[in-house]
């Protein structure tokens, strides 16, 4: 009866503890996810007050936390969504994933981690944070600016990027041999192309399968089921996540919006904890010794995410502004460059990985939305743009938010 009060009162105060941060988060006007991160910093190993009784429990959560931001990812996109944005925009897929995940893995190599720690960081510096930069976008007034389509075509193809990644850091992490993991690689994509086959061809049949006039009914069939495919996924060696992710896809129209709706305050809650959890498994100590390296590396990758959305916008036919406005956009990194670290944490594959992690996500989540709103006036006086030309000035014009109700409902199914 002790450890059950304890309990309760160790996890009440961490779902308190995390309301009142996010409620600061919303009055600063930034992303809520460095403050859960310091916040795992202070109750977990070597923190403030550890805690105890509850810690098993947060784990848990924090599984959920995972399943349930691919879900809700998958949610937003239809299959024909994903194929079409590999057609079109796969080589600013392809530029993106070179300049942002060689640095990373270049770090990793550097500080004599090896092959598999570089794996790792060159994920956790590719990824750009979803969340965050849909709640800038809005924020910022941009939703209906022509470079926005051009964001979202980069995050939609890092987030299809996941589905193929996670599966292949799973094995690595796992240590299997190579036959192993070319099985689970092979395993992962072939039901990832099955899903989207299934989900093109029937994904009418599967919605109506799965919906319900009945709110309660939804929320327990689409939850069940998710948890279901990510438990199968997780015990085939492919990720959970890739699971829940999949699940996502094949649901559509009025489902996947009245289960956007139904689970959004569940994805949060978990979301939330999710953070919590890494946080606790860092010590605050061993921060400092990767302040330093952290620090590198987000300058570095904050400079080649910019050149990301700058060359995807150029290529896209946006003018300048527009395209020092994608860059900046993107630079902010976050919840899924978490869900890698996390992976690489649990297997305990290097010590000094979850430390640098963290400290890189706190410096790029705080930096992502100032390089939003900064890069493209700091860019325009430094090249001496500040009076353009005519018609430049007119081609910006067209470039200002405007209440176009496609870009405006894009950006909204992608926000979190």
């Amino acid at each position: 009866m002790h450890s059950s009060a304890l309990f309760l009162i160790e996890f009440g105060a961490v779902i308190l503890g995390l309301g009142l941060l996010g409620r600061l988060a919303g009055r600063l006007q930034f992303s809520p996810i460095p403050l859960y991160l310091l916040a795992g910093l202070a109750f977990g190993e070597g923190g403030l007050l550890p805690l105890g009784a509850s810690e098993e429990f947060v784990a848990i959560g924090a599984e959920i936390g995972v399943i349930l931001l691919l879900l809700m990812l998958g949610l937003e996109y239809t299959a024909s969504d994903l194929v079409s944005n590999l057609k079109t925009q796969y080589p600013a897929g392809l530029v993106d994933a070179t300049l942002n995940a060689l640095p990373g893995a270049a770090m990793a190599l550097l500080m004599g981690w090896g092959p598999v720690a570089a794996v790792v960081l060159a994920g956790v510096t590719w990824i750009s944070s979803s969340g965050v930069i849909a709640k800038v976008l809005g924020d910022l007034g941009r939703l209906g600016n022509r470079e926005t389509p051009v964001i979202l075509s980069i995050l939609v193809l890092e987030d299809l990027a996941m589905a193929v990644y996670l599966p292949i850091i799973t094995a690595l992490l796992a240590g299997v041999s190579l036959a192993a993991g070319s099985v689970t690689l092979a395993i992962a994509l072939g039901v990832a192309g099955l899903v989207l086959f299934v989900a093109v061809r029937y994904g009418r049949v599967i919605s109506r399968f799965v919906s319900s006039d009945d709110p309660e009914k939804l929320l327990l069939v689409v939850l069940g089921l998710t948890l279901l495919v990510a438990g199968i996924a997780q015990q085939l060696q492919v990720s959970a996540a890739v699971g829940a992710f999949l699940v996502g896809i094949a649901l559509s129209g009025e489902v996947a919006e009245g289960t956007h709706n139904l689970l959004s305050p569940l994805r949060d809650l978990f979301a939330a904890v999710f953070f919590v959890f890494f946080g606790l498994h860092t010590d605050p100590a061993s921060i400092p010794p990767v302040l330093l390296p952290a620090l590198a590396l987000a300058v570095v990758t904050a400079g080649t995410k910019i050149a990301t959305g700058y060359w995807a916008a150029k290529r896209a036919g946006i003018s300048v502004k527009g395209r020092w406005r994608a860059g900046g956009t993107l630079v902010a990194r976050g919840e899924f460059s978490i869900v890698i670290a996390g992976l690489a944490v649990t297997a305990g594959i290097e010590p000094e990985l979850g430390p640098l992690a963290t400290a890189y996500v706190l410096i790029l989540v705080i930096l992502g939305p100032l390089t939003a709103r900064y890069t493209q006036p700091l860019a325009m006086r430094l090249t001496g743009r500040r009076k353009p030309a005519e018609p430049a000035a007119l081609a910006e014009a067209a470039e200002r938010p405007q209440e176009a109700a496609e870009p405006r409902e894009s950006v909204d199914q992608h926000g979190h």
